[in-house]
């Protein structure tokens, strides 16, 4: 199948600080995915056929320093941070080289709390814009990262020491899986006028666009469909630790537990005891521990399920489905009464078009 212009994809190599374009090069395999709630990741390879094209590449490719951005016609489908290189001959003689690149989330997990940090009763929306603030204030952290102004009104306190060396991504993922807590991704998209952008996205309780509800048949525009069901990290009972409060080096230390909790109601409906527990080795509260206890059992309570359909991609199919519904009809064996339901997008794999393979899209979906 040849690329139309409308599904033409560019790979535009930048600074990563002052998104300055270096080159544009062509991305054989590319292949790229975006999700809510975890770090989307590219990867592809920038064929050499030529001395001309190596010496771009080898300006334009440096780990740790390009910025990428993928432009599907003129729009942006995704951006992020090349991290890993590998230059490949092949026993033909073919050279390539490797990319692959984290989401521009990727960063704030290589970037660490070096300072102290406390706060009593602040939006954790805001907490979580202190945190990107911080990155954002060292010299060379800079990316240029907005930041939604919506609130929560769930006020947190929050007391982080420079000595724990937390990666700030990982107070952003801990804070936002507390108790009524919220989601967060760093989106890339253009301005009105039109120049490259990134804004870090909050939401409360949950990620969720406006779009219209986008419906999905099977047989029809689904191509294909997978519904995993997955009971290995579930539990009924669950208990939390934290970290250790006992000042008196005589004495045995042991650290802060939460009360033991039960899903009481599920086990006189007939599941079994499935213990499961959690670790926040830097937790010294008994009410936050207490928190993120109840808010770990309530996640795995139930086995998970992400169903997966791959759809042919279209004007109904872009970037913009992250957080918004679809409304899935299918008809099969499986389903001899037909499914009629809406799922939330929460994750998209996207395959641009290649010979042999049409231009396609695999959406993870949230189960209500």
């Amino acid at each position: 199948m040849i690329p139309t212009p409308s599904t033409t994809y560019r790979v535009l190599l930048c600074d990563l600080l002052t998104d300055r374009l270096v080159d544009s090069l062509p991305v054989q395999g590319l292949a790229l995915d975006d999700y809510i709630g975890k770090t989307g990741s590219l990867r592809g390879t920038v064929p050499i056929p030529n001395a001309e094209i190596a010496q771009r590449a080898r300006r334009a490719l440096t780990p740790g320093r390009t910025g990428l951005w993928v432009l599907r016609g003129p729009d942006i489908w995704w951006g992020g941070i090349l991290w890993t290189l590998n230059v490949d001959s092949n026993d033909r003689g073919f050279l390539g080289a490797q990319i692959q690149a984290g989401g521009w989330e990727s960063y704030l997990y290589r970037r660490l709390l070096v300072d102290d940090y406390s706060v009593t009763a602040r939006d954790q929306l805001d907490v979580a814009r202190d945190l990107l603030a911080y990155v954002q204030a060292s010299p060379g952290g800079d990316l240029g990262i907005e930041a939604d102004t919506a609130l929560s009104g769930v006020l947190r306190d929050r007391e982080y020491s420079r000595y724990d060396l937390h990666s700030v991504g990982d107070l952003l993922d801990d804070l936002a899986a507390a108790e009524d807590g919220f989601e967060w991704r760093i989106a890339s998209y253009r301005r009105d006028d039109r120049t490259r952008a990134r804004r870090l996205q909050l939401g409360h309780p949950t990620l969720r666009t406006t779009a219209a509800d986008v419906v999905l048949d099977h047989p029809g525009p689904i191509l294909s469909y997978a519904w995993p069901s997955d009971a290995t990290e579930m539990a009924t009972a669950w208990q939390s630790r934290g970290a250790s409060i006992n000042r008196n080096q005589t004495e045995d230390s042991v650290p802060l537990t939460s009360p033991l909790l039960t899903a009481e109601q599920d086990i006189t409906n007939g599941w079994p005891r499935l213990d499961g527990t959690s670790d926040y080795s830097t937790v010294e509260r008994q009410d936050v521990l207490d928190g993120h206890a109840r808010a770990d059992l309530a996640a795995a309570r139930r086995p998970v399920e992400i169903p997966e359909v791959e759809v042919l991609l279209g004007g109904i199919v872009t970037p913009a489905l992250l957080g918004a519904t679809v409304r899935l009809r299918i008809r099969d064996l499986w389903h001899p009464r037909p499914l009629d339901a809406r799922f939330r997008v929460v994750g998209m794999s996207v395959s641009p078009p290649e010979r042999g393979r049409p231009e396609s899209a695999r959406l993870y979906l949230e189960v209500p």
